[in-house]
């Protein structure tokens, strides 16, 4: 049983009546060596004039028949637009279906990149050209970890990426796997993932569930500072930096990007000479479409 992603919202496509068409996209969060294309996917049109709850559950419920074929139902969903949190609620609750506020879509964001180039500009109605940017947000402000989640020290770490293709079978109590994307994962072989490492000692298991239950996304640097960003738009002090540390770490994490897909990682243990994680979580800085 895992989770799906979902997003349902307007594409750049225009309807014969003028109108924009919005679509539902679903998908399973893959687990680690299981290509996303391999897995479950579901995709629905929907008319400019049945954007509701109602519609949105018809077709959910038609999702979960489709997944019954050998997919399962899942055990949540995953929402990563922040305007459409609440519709998804309304159209999931009846369905029985948990929904997560979280920008942990890494697999639906891919996919729907790649339909962005690939699909939509073969479509009757496509709107080429540039369309005009979302109006930026200013960021939410960084706060404090919480006491339960903060641990006694953290680390600077790094891991090989080859390493990643055994990450499934490292004991972990809370472990948030994915998979490495297609276009890395056979390349870049001296290629190493940017991460931190967190020791808790005896709160180590208490620390990871909490950090699990914040949904972590990517680590970013800003003022100096190390921050933790996760759910929808949650920001998190992890530490402050001196300036050239600051500048060397947003250096790192911008290379990575370029590298690997932006992929870093996040560990939650008892001490640096532990073997055991009570966390591990791998991260991805990815631009939302």
């Amino acid at each position: 049983m895992s989770d799906w992603e979902v997003d349902f919202y307007s594409r750049p496509l225009l309807d014969p009546d003028g109108r924009k068409r919005w679509e539902l996209l679903v998908c399973d969060t893959p687990a680690v060596g299981t290509p996303p294309e391999k897995g479950f996917r579901f995709c629905k049109d929907c008319p400019a004039d049945q954007v509701n709850s109602l519609w949105l559950g018809a077709a959910l419920a038609q999702a979960l028949d489709a997944a019954a074929g050998g997919h399962g139902r899942p055990q949540r969903l995953r929402c990563w637009r922040q305007a459409m949190v609440s519709m998804v609620q309304r159209a999931s609750e009846p369905l029985g279906l948990a929904v997560v506020p979280s920008r942990r879509c890494y697999a639906l964001i891919d996919w729907l990149q790649e339909r962005q180039r690939t699909v939509y500009p073969q479509q009757d109605g496509y709107l080429a050209g540039p369309r005009a940017a979302p109006v930026p947000t200013a960021p939410a402000p960084a706060k404090p970890l919480p006491d339960a989640a903060r641990g006694d020290a953290w680390e600077w770490a790094s891991l090989p990426l080859t390493s990643l293709r055994e990450a499934g079978g490292w004991p972990a109590d809370f472990s948030g796997l994915i998979p490495v994307p297609a276009r890395i994962a056979s390349g870049a072989s001296g290629a190493t993932i940017p991460g931190v490492r967190l020791f808790a000692g005896d709160r180590a298991l208490a620390v990871a569930g909490w950090v699990a239950g914040l949904e972590p996304l990517k680590f970013t640097v800003s003022d100096n500072c190390l921050l933790l960003e996760a759910g929808l738009d949650q920001r998190w002090l992890l530490g402050r930096l001196d300036p050239g540390e600051a500048k060397a770490a947003a250096a790192t994490f911008a290379e990575s990007c370029q590298s690997t897909a932006g992929l870093q990682f996040l560990s939650v243990q008892n001490t640096s000479q532990t073997r055991h994680f009570a966390g591990f979580w791998l991260l991805r800085d990815q631009v939302l479409p």
